[in-house]
């Protein structure tokens, strides 16, 4: 769930212990067949990393689960498989978050980065695009360039006329997505029926259970999931998680409140490093990032308009080590020089519209511009850097109305087995939203919290006590008996 403020959320009833009654969620065992990982005919935002370890299959799965001999999609698969049959215990099936964001490649980037090497030992490692994204059947809204280039929130509004301005372009989006060529995905293209895909998978490799290990929206996905198939989930690990809303509007406009959360830690760091000529405190930081908005919103300087401004800060703080490329394009705005040239978000027409079908599909968002403008108003004033975006009017705002099934509501039935991990000031998933999906597990889950900002915990973050205790919990099964708060620790 990076770039562009990507947002995502919830869906569907949790029908019986299973499944849709009637319906069967069976694969059969052994279906998949693996091979060598293509790059032939993927989408650019869709190549998965070189890595001769990792294979590739493809799983059919119902369009609609109350059809479940109708109309079929591809599911893209990847496996990287242990190599340690003696202490393999199952599959590991993983989420980079999103929605919208492939999957494919998600095993090899976790192998790469740090995933312990007794993890990659002890599961086969699976990695997966949802239903409308990269190489499984995808979704398109047919959006232009220069609805791409808008991103995925609205511009920030200052007025009530800024947000009345801004409804017909999220109605043209909204009519686009619900007249395209893959209009008939879209009743179905929701979080709960991606969690029926995934139990078809776990039928398909012929395994009794799954453990998860799935980040930003992939914790809500594992949270349906474990919801919908309780007798299903092994070791469940949700990292940087949502509220139990999911994606909502509530989820949106907790943006804001991220962006507030995270952005001293950045203060800090521009403060203690006076040669970007950002201040010397972190008032005077603050000071910079309003002076250069209104800047950019009188006149935008080399590609840079105050919307896309406010978008890149909030979406490098979701780590540490881009904090210097953050203060080196402030410094380069600051003075009237290019910045630096970042380079540019690819697929962003599918990820967009995969992201629009779920989060617009999954639950009800206001449909009236009137109540836009009333949330504006609240959130301009609570989080002035970012809420007069974040609460802001998008196409979920004129959603056809069908919806198939209600969201799933989390609770907390089933076994405990279930570990949150969480940074206290994570800008994508702010702690206020996980410590409400916390609560709503109750005893089926356990949280670990890090003194630490950033989204993302395992295997990226810097925190060891937080890692370890999901290290421990995959590989050993021991969980912590309750709640933890990691200290902050140094920076190496």
């Amino acid at each position: 769930m990076h770039r562009a403020l990507a947002l995502a959320l919830a869906a569907t009833a949790v029908v019986a212990a299973t499944t849709i009654p009637g319906v069967p969620v069976a694969a059969t065992p052994g279906s998949v067949r693996w091979g060598p990982c293509s790059e032939r005919a993927a989408p650019a935002h869709a190549a998965v990393p070189a890595s001769p370890a990792l294979e590739c299959a493809t799983l059919h799965v119902p369009l609609d689960y109350r059809d479940p001999h109708g109309r079929q999609i591809e599911i893209a698969v990847s496996r990287l498989a242990s190599e340690e049959p003696s202490q393999r215990r199952g599959v590991l099936l993983t989420s980079p978050g999103g929605p919208g964001i492939t999957g494919l490649g998600y095993p090899a980037v976790l192998a790469g980065s740090g995933l312990p090497q007794e993890v990659l030992d002890s599961y086969d490692v699976i990695g997966f695009d949802p239903r409308g994204v990269g190489r499984s059947t995808p979704v398109t809204c047919d959006l232009t360039p220069e609805q791409q280039a808008r991103g995925n929130v609205p511009p920030y509004a200052h007025t009530a006329a800024d947000v009345a301005r801004e409804a017909p372009n999220a109605r043209t989006v909204a009519e686009q997505c619900a007249t395209s060529r893959t209009a008939w995905m879209l009743p179905h293209t929701t979080t709960a029926n991606t969690a029926r895909d995934m139990d078809r998978i776990r039928a398909a490799l012929g395994e009794p259970k799954l453990s998860y290990l799935g980040a930003s929206y992939g914790s809500h996905l594992g949270a349906v999931y474990t919801t919908m198939f309780p007798g299903h989930g092994d070791r469940i690990v949700l990292d940087s998680s949502l509220g139990p809303g999911g994606y909502d509007v509530t989820a949106m406009r907790l943006l804001a409140r991220g962006m507030e959360d995270r952005f001293p830690d950045f203060a800090a760091f521009a403060a203690a490093h006076p040669e970007y000529g950002l201040g010397t405190t972190r008032r005077q930081v603050t000071a910079k990032f309003f002076d250069l908005a209104a800047r950019l919103e009188a006149k935008p300087l080399q590609g840079f308009d105050a919307t896309s401004f406010r978008g890149f800060t909030f979406d490098r703080l979701y780590s540490d080590a881009d904090m210097p490329l953050v203060a080196e394009t402030w410094q380069a705005l600051d003075t009237g020089r290019p910045p630096p040239v970042t380079s540019p978000f690819p697929g962003m027409e599918n990820f967009m519209s995969a992201r629009f079908s779920v989060i617009c599909g999954d639950s009800r968002w206001p449909e009236t511009v009137r109540e836009y403008q009333r949330n504006v108003a609240v959130d301009r004033l609570r989080y002035p850097m970012l809420g007069g975006a974040t609460a802001g009017i998008g196409p979920c705002a004129f959603w056809p109305d069908e919806r198939v099934e209600p969201p799933v509501p989390i609770g907390g039935r089933g076994p405990s087995n279930v570990l949150m991990v969480q940074n206290e000031r994570d800008p994508g998933t702010p702690l206020t939203g996980a410590r409400k999906l916390r609560r709503a597990f109750g005893g089926r889950a356990a949280m670990v919290t890090a003194d630490q900002g950033g989204h993302g915990v395992y295997p990226f973050g810097p925190n060891t006590c937080a890692k370890d205790a999901v290290t421990m919990f995959l590989t050993v099964g021991k969980r912590p008996s309750r709640d933890v708060a990691c200290a902050a620790e140094p920076v190496k």
